[in-house]
């Protein structure tokens, strides 16, 4: 997958738990990643933010670290 549909993607699914109640946003999202991301694009994603994640919502940064 390209790094900008990726970057997209995740930032969506952040966006959405960033409006939801509490503060476990990163939690969820790391959640949903695992619950609905194909291991590869887990790993896509986790060597993005480990080359510093350009663009990505800071949630996603803390999801891909739970991971």
């Amino acid at each position: 997958m390209s790094p900008e549909k990726m970057v997209m993607m995740a930032n969506q699914i952040a966006t959405f738990f960033n409006t939801q109640p509490g503060d476990k946003a990163a939690e969820n999202v790391a959640a949903h990643l695992r619950d609905f991301w194909e291991p590869r694009m887990r790993a896509q994603l986790k060597e993005y933010v480990a080359a510093g994640g350009a663009g990505l919502n800071p949630t996603v940064a803390e999801a891909a670290r739970q991971l």
